[in-house]
C-alpha cells in the first residue's frame, strides 16, 4: 500500500523532479564550461591578440564563411602577426582555442619535438583518412613511418620520373587534379586511372572537394565540433557520403592489386617483373617481429596518400605556373634553362632533375608564397616552453601558420614579391631552416616532399617547354584554405604555343 502511494505520488509529481534534474544538469554543465573558458584563457594571458567574441570567438572576425568569402582570411591573419609578433591566439568559438604561431623561432620549438611530444590535431579528418600517418601518434606512427619510408626511396621513385606528367592529356585540358591523380595512381599504386580521358567529373576527386569544404566548415562551426550534433546534421550526411565515395575508390585500387598478388609472397619475386610502388611496400611491409599492417592500416595509408599526393601536388603545380605567368622575365630564364638540358626531348628523365636549378627555385619561391598546406595543427602532450620564456601546458593546441611564416615580413624581406634568388644557397644559409617549410620540418615532415618536388619539376619543365603562360590581369585568384590552399575563384592563365605549328 506504500509503495503503491509513493508510486502515485511520484507520478504526480514527476515533471517537477524532471525539471529539477534539468536544472542540475544545466548548471553542472554551465559550471564545466565556465571552468574551462576560465582555463583556456588563462592559459594563453601571455600571448596578446585580437581580440575576440566571447561566443564566437574571431569567426566572425574573418570573412570565409560557407555565404561570405573573398579570400582576403589568409591575408588578415598575416596583418594580425605583424601586430602580434611569434604568435597569437585564435578562438574557434567560445572553448577551441589555438596559438597561431607565425615565426620559424616558435615553429622550430614544435615542429623538432613533433614526435613524441606533439600529436595531430586534425580528429576531424578520421572519419575520411583513418589513423594513417598523417593522424597517428606514438609508436604506432613510429612504426608506420619506419616501414612506410622504403617506399619513398629514390630507387622506388626514380623509374616513375617519365610517368609523372602526362603531357598529352594534361596540358591542353589543364586538368591539374585529374593530371595529379593518375601520376600517383600510376606512381604510387601502378593503377591506370585514365581519370583526365574518361571526361566529366571524376568521383573521386568531387568526392575530395566535399570533404575537404566540409572538414574546413565543421571546424569554423563551433557546435559541430560536438560529433553527436555533426553526425545527426545534413552536414554530416554529406561527410559520410563523401567519405563512402573516397573509400569505394581506395577499396577498389588495394582489391586489385591484392588479386595480381596471390601467387607472390616476396617482393623480390615483383621487382623481377615490373618496378615496386608505394603499394606493394605498403602490402609486404613487415617488423622486426615479422608483424605487416592490418587490412584498416592499409587502407587508412592508402586514403591518406591518395589525397596528400594528389591535391597537395595539384595545388602547388597551378600556382607556380601562375607565379610564373605573372613573371615572365623569370619564366623565360627557366625555358631557356630547360630547353638546354632537355634538347628536343619531350620527356624528363631522372638525371635531369638536378639540372634545373633556377627552375627549382622558382618552384620553391612559389611554394614560399602558395604553400599547398598553408597550416598544420597539433595538441602538445607536454607542457612546452618557448625561447623567450613564454610557456603553454599539455594537452594545449597549436596552429603552425605556414602561410604566415612565409610571408612574415621579419624573416623575408618584401615577403609578397616574388624573387627566386632567395633560394640561392648563399640567401638560404642566412636564413633559419624552418623559414620555409612547405612539407613541415623535423620528424614528422612530409614523407613524400621528394615525389612531390619531383613531380612538380617534371610538370613545369614540360608545359614551359611547350607553352608561353600569359597572365589574366582580369582575374586575381582568391587564395582560401580546404585543408589544401585552393582559389576561390579559380586559376587564369593564357597560354601561347612555344613553337605554333604553322
Amino acid at each position: 500500500m506504500e509503495f503503491s502511494e509513493a508510486l502515485l505520488k511520484f507520478q504526480l509529481n514527476w515533471p517537477h523532479f524532471f525539471a529539477v534534474f534539468c536544472l542540475v544538469v544545466v548548471v553542472y554543465k554551465s559550471s564545466v564550461f565556465v571552468l574551462r573558458k576560465r582555463d583556456a584563457q588563462r592559459n594563453v594571458e601571455a600571448f596578446p591578440g585580437p581580440k575576440p567574441s566571447w561566443l564566437f570567438g574571431h569567426v566572425m572576425q574573418v570573412t570565409q564563411r560557407a555565404t561570405n568569402e573573398d579570400g582576403t582570411d589568409l591575408d588578415k591573419f598575416v596583418k594580425w602577426g605583424e601586430q602580434y609578433p611569434y604568435a597569437f591566439p585564435t578562438w574557434f568559438g567560445p572553448l577551441a582555442c589555438y596559438l597561431n604561431i607565425h615565426h620559424p623561432d616558435y615553429a622550430k620549438t614544435i615542429l623538432v619535438s613533433s614526435g613524441p611530444k606533439c600529436d595531430l590535431a586534425y580528429k576531424f579528418l578520421g572519419a575520411w583518412i583513418g589513423d594513417g600517418l598523417l593522424l597517428s601518434k606514438g609508436q604506432k606512427w613510429f612504426r608506420h613511418r619506419r616501414l612506410l619510408t622504403p617506399g619513398f626511396h629514390y630507387e622506388v621513385l626514380k623509374p616513375y620520373v617519365t610517368q609523372m606528367f602526362i603531357a598529352d592529356n594534361g596540358i591542353p585540358k589543364w586538368g591539374l587534379s585529374l593530371m595529379t591523380l593518375d601520376s600517383i595512381m600510376k606512381c604510387a599504386f601502378s593503377y591506370n586511372s585514365n581519370c583526365q580521358t574518361k571526361g566529366g567529373t571524376n568521383a573521386y576527386i568531387k568526392a575530395v572537394y566535399e570533404l575537404s569544404h566540409l572538414n574546413n566548415f565543421r571546424f569554423r562551426t563551433f557546435p559541430y565540433h560536438n560529433d553527436l550534433i555533426f553526425y545527426l546534421s545534413p552536414h554530416g550526411f554529406r561527410y559520410r557520403k563523401a567519405a563512402r565515395v573516397a573509400h569505394s575508390h581506395t577499396n577498389e585500387v588495394i582489391r586489385k592489386r591484392k588479386e595480381t598478388l596471390q601467387e607472390v609472397n616476396e617482393l623480390s619475386r615483383i621487382q623481377a617483373k615490373r618496378n615496386l610502388d608505394f603499394l606493394d611496400i605498403l602490402l609486404f611491409a613487415r617488423d622486426e617481429q615479422q608483424q605487416g599492417l592490418s587490412d584498416e592500416d592499409i587502407r587508412a595509408e592508402v586514403d591518406t596518400f591518395m589525397f596528400e599526393g594528389h591535391d597537395t601536388t595539384a595545388s602547388g603545380i597551378s600556382f607556380a605556373l601562375y607565379c610564373l605567368a605573372c613573371n615572365p622575365q623569370h619564366q623565360k630564364i627557366c625555358r631557356d634553362e630547360i630547353n638546354e638540358v632537355l634538347g628536343g626531348k619531350d620527356t624528363m628523365d631522372w638525371e635531369d632533375l638536378s639540372k634545373i636549378p633556377y627552375t627549382t627555385m622558382c618552384i620553391k619561391e612559389s611554394l614560399r608564397l602558395y604553400p599547398p598546406v598553408p597550416g598544420t595543427a597539433r595538441r602538445i602532450t607536454k607542457p612546452m616552453t618557448f625561447f623567450d620564456g613564454r610557456t603553454l601546458p599539455a594537452g594545449f593546441r597549436i596552429g603552425i601558420s605556414v602561410f604566415g611564416i612565409h610571408r612574415n615580413a621579419t624573416v623575408w624581406e618584401n615577403p609578397d614579391v616574388f624573387d627566386p634568388l632567395r633560394f640561392l644557397p648563399e640567401n638560404v644559409s642566412k636564413r633559419s631552416p624552418h623559414a620555409f617549410v612547405p612539407f613541415a620540418a623535423g620528424p614528422r615532415n612530409c614523407i613524400g616532399q621528394n615525389f612531390a618536388m619531383n613531380e612538380m619539376k617534371v610538370a613545369i619543365a614540360l608545359t614551359l617547354k611547350r607553352y608561353e603562360l600569359i597572365e589574366d590581369p582580369t582575374f586575381k585568384p582568391k587564395i582560401i584554405t580546404r585543408l589544401i590552399l585552393r582559389s576561390l575563384n579559380g586559376i587564369h592563365i593564357k597560354i601561347k604555343p612555344v613553337n605554333p605549328v604553322e
